[in-house]
């Protein structure tokens, strides 16, 4: 099996595989399998989710919500606290993986893209 392991601080937090692979452990888990990304059909998928997920400018609302300080979740996401003020303030738009980790810590399923 190729396994990518990726670490923050000294600790695993990720294990990457091969699509494939994951499809193997999802059936032999009794799973459905999924197909793969570039197979589903993008635009029900995104309109689905976007209907669910809280905007973007809700953040703040979301971590004081958690009773999280701007500077715990910042570092928790991997980013300064200064740019998640600004994030916050509708300054900026983070790239994906910061979304996601951002509804990570927060407890939801994921983010909608931006509009």
């Amino acid at each position: 099996m190729g396994v990518q392991v990726i670490s923050r601080d000294g600790r695993a937090e990720y294990a990457v595989i091969p699509w494939s692979e994951y499809q193997a452990l999802l059936e032999a888990a009794g799973q459905v399998v999924a197909p793969a990304p570039a197979e589903s059909a993008e635009a029900p998928a995104t309109a689905t989710a976007s209907a669910s997920l809280p905007e973007l400018r809700e953040l703040a609302q979301l971590r004081d919500a958690k009773g999280l300080a701007a500077e715990q979740l910042a570092r928790s996401v991997g980013i300064s606290p200064s740019y998640l003020a600004t994030i916050e303030a509708g300054e900026r738009v983070p790239d994906a993986a910061i979304r996601r980790s951002l509804a990570w810590h927060l407890g939801i399923a994921g983010w909608s893209e931006p509009a």
